[in-house]
């Protein structure tokens, strides 16, 4: 393999670089149009795809790229009272992940996040999620640094705001932003070797940027009622998805 081609895959199977590049497109377009679901599901493509040790971080940064994109693009629209008091949480949330020696089960996270998800979209968010967003922030960076995508954790936080759906999109995309940013630089401080991932990463960058170009345009054309009900019926299903996973791991 020619050293570019190499810089580029990561040493992966050509084949498989270009799927996961693919893959990256498509994740980002379900997020910027439906508002959540793209984290999960290319996290879960990539889990099939690349080595456990790197599966989160390298998740992480490129899920760091689409997210940023997604949050510039709408910077206009983003709700900034929560953010701060967030990225706090957060901070604490990163730091007790990286710091505790306990290898919470998988499947149980998963579990729990999916539960909570559905019992959020079926019945009234809890006043705390929208009343504490320290709190929240600091839960789903602690369970990002085991689990990796928390989108929907904290999709049910900013949809427990009420905001209209550029707003939701654009505010969920800073907040899930400045938590794979923390936890980045978490896995960097506890030795992972981010360098040889470089290329790849940057690849699956740009094409989540693209995706986030192209789901942008079916962001602002479909209305308020159809993204509502799009949102949760996906929240739902990457729930779903998630309880199965965890039961699956589990059993």
């Amino acid at each position: 393999m020619s050293a570019p081609l190499l810089w580029l895959t990561a040493g992966l199977d050509p084949l498989v670089a270009a799927g996961l590049v693919a893959a990256s497109f498509a994740s980002s377009f379900i997020t910027v149009s439906l508002g959540i679901g793209g984290g999960v599901t290319l996290l879960a493509i990539m889990a099939s795809l690349l080595p456990p040790a790197a599966l989160i971080p390298v998740h992480g940064v490129v899920q760091l790229g689409s997210n940023g994109f997604r949050a510039l693009l709408l910077l206009k629209h983003v709700h900034w009272p929560p953010v701060i008091s967030f990225a706090l949480g957060s901070l604490v949330g990163v730091a007790l992940g990286g710091w505790l020696v306990i290898d919470l089960p998988p499947g149980l996270v998963q579990i729990g996040i999916g539960l909570f998800v559905i019992w959020s979209v079926a019945a009234k968010p809890p006043v705390w999620l929208s009343r504490a967003p320290w709190l929240t922030g600091g839960v789903a960076a602690f369970l990002t640094m085991f689990f990796g995508a928390t989108g929907p954790f904290v999709a049910n936080f900013v949809k427990s705001l009420g905001l209209p759906r550029q707003s939701y999109v654009g505010t969920h995309g800073t907040l899930m932003t400045l938590q794979h940013g923390l936890k980045i630089v978490t896995f960097g401080v506890l030795g992972f070797t981010f360098a040889p991932w470089i290329g790849f990463t940057l690849a699956m960058i740009a094409a989540g940027f693209l995706g986030t170009l192209a789901g942008r345009q079916l962001l602002f054309r479909m209305q308020e009622a159809t993204f509502r009900t799009a949102l949760n019926v996906m929240l739902i299903l990457v729930s779903i998805r998630l309880i199965g996973v965890g039961l699956y791991d589990l059993l």
